[in-house]
């Protein structure tokens, strides 16, 4: 059973006030149920579909559209790695192929948006630029 901290519970009240409607609300909720859980539980989005009074489908439909949003336990290190023209041109398939060797979880995700300091991952909310085979296995040791 999911239930919001009381934190996020005055959050969302909070946001109730500043959005034009609850609906959009949706994806602050969403975040607000991944940093609290890590991820987002069946039980999250019908808790988030009573908070904002939209069916659970249309919450459920917005988590699996966009691919920061994990709707299972992770166990392992999500590691988000563009796939675009920029970060290929610069080395990310020798970063892919570094990393697969590796205990994380790759996802492959469209332009990160970071393309002047290709090649590009995301672990969480932090990106990390302009990487090298080195600084990516530096960067998993600090993680771990």
């Amino acid at each position: 059973m999911f239930t919001f901290t009381q934190e996020n519970l005055e959050k969302i009240s909070e946001l109730k006030t500043r959005y034009p409607s609850q609906e959009a609300l949706c994806l602050p909720c969403l975040w607000m149920v991944q940093y609290q859980d890590g991820y987002i539980s069946i039980e999250a989005i019908d808790e988030i579909s009573k908070q904002i009074n939209i069916p659970p489908m249309e919450v459920y439909r917005v988590a699996t559209f966009y691919s920061m949003f994990e709707l299972e336990s992770q166990d392992k290190l999500k590691v988000q790695v563009c796939k675009t023209l920029s970060c290929k041109l610069c080395g990310s398939d020798e970063i892919l192929k570094h990393l697969s060797s590796k205990d994380v979880k790759i996802k492959h995700v469209e332009c990160l948006g970071s393309c002047s300091t290709a090649p590009v991952m995301q672990i969480n909310d932090i990106y990390y630029e302009n990487l090298t085979i080195k600084k990516v296995d530096e960067i998993l040791k600090e993680l771990k």
